[in-house]
């Protein structure tokens, strides 16, 4: 129904007063208490849904581990169970204690090779399999010798990641790496730039702690144990800045070298196994030999990455016999566990 209007002073219409609504005015009690009732109602229902909605966004607490005198429970099958290959979370002070306890280990089981051979020397051991990593003489530096090889190598694939290795330099990659070639080492080592290109490749590749030697005295590049262990994480993991095809194409030629270049770190491979191995020797004096050796073998059921620099060794046969000893003193002491 339309409001009346009546005409106010200027002949303007104007909207009559509306007509006052039935139920204005004070409520009788009970609608008062009626209506209380209601709206009490109405909250006490909104606050119980706006708890459930809580309780359905908020994710289930599970059960703490159940813990043993041993440590933490491993039952098959239960919600601690870790997914497969993933290793168990640990604090950056744990991880450094587990590291310290490895690194007596290995210092304990190259005691008695010491014991039988003159000079310095650096081993590194990392278990791919449990993921133990064990170092002797970690901040001791050492000549590359002929070791350097996989750097060059692993240096002129970064540089040509873009093009990939022509002719000429895979047939000179295989006569450095399968027949120990020096000179195709040095060809190989001007191809990748040099000192220059060799030490931003050593920086791609996280070796923090090699300098790089002169274009022609390459094998007297200083190196730690540590930035070989480093350098063989980067063809055998994909965390790597070598590509997946040039990680294998390096391995598929250390794993060719020649038998007569199989003499160090390959001691502690299994019989009968595959393995990538460098060795190297320098004469620095007719009674001070650097005996090196790197590999990526397997010692029973387990994969490792393995790293022996030797020193001050007063031949080239008894420089060799050090390291084959301490190869296979580390990998046996890293594969029988804590």
């Amino acid at each position: 129904m339309s409001q009346r209007r009546r005409v106010g002073p200027a002949g303007r219409m104007r909207p009559a007063a509306p007509a006052r609504p039935a139920h204005a005015g004070r409520l009788a009690r009970w609608e008062r208490l009626a209506f209380t009732l209601a709206f009490a109602l109405m909250a006490a229902f909104i606050a119980v849904v706006a708890i459930s909605s809580e309780g359905l966004r908020r994710p289930m607490a599970l059960p703490a581990p159940a813990r043993s005198a041993s440590g933490p429970a491993a039952s098959r099958g239960g919600p601690q169970r870790l997914a497969a290959g993933r290793a168990p979370s640990v604090s950056p002070a744990a991880a450094r204690a587990r590291r310290r306890a490895w690194d007596r280990r290995l210092a304990a089981a190259l005691a008695p090779v010491l014991a039988r051979h003159p000079g310095t020397m650096g081993v590194g051991v990392i278990d791919q399999t449990t993921g133990a990593v064990a170092v002797y003489g970690g901040g001791t530096h050492f000549a590359t010798a002929g070791v350097e090889k996989a750097t060059i190598l692993a240096s002129l694939l970064l540089d040509r990641a873009a093009t990939g290795l022509g002719g000429t330099d895979e047939r000179l990659a295989a006569q450095m790496t399968e027949a120990s070639d020096d000179s195709a080492g040095t060809r190989l080592w001007d191809a990748a730039g040099q000192t220059a290109g060799l030490t931003a490749a050593d920086r791609k590749l996280g070796l923090r702690h090699t300098l790089p030697g002169s274009a022609r005295d390459w094998g007297l590049t200083m190196t730690t144990v540590g930035d070989q262990l480093t350098l063989l994480r980067d063809l055998t993991t994909a965390r790597s800045p070598l590509s997946a095809a040039d990680r294998s194409y390096e391995l598929t030629l250390l794993r060719a070298a020649a038998g007569s270049q199989r003499w160090g770190a390959s001691a502690a491979a299994s019989p009968g196994t595959s393995y990538a191995i460098q060795d190297g020797d320098l004469a620095d004096g007719p009674s001070n030999w650097v005996i090196t050796s790197i590999g990526v073998l397997d010692r029973g059921h387990q994969h490792l990455l393995l790293a022996v620099l030797g020193a001050g060794q007063p031949s080239r046969a008894a420089g060799i016999a050090l390291v084959q000893a301490a190869a296979a003193a580390a990998a046996d002491r890293v594969t029988a566990g804590p």
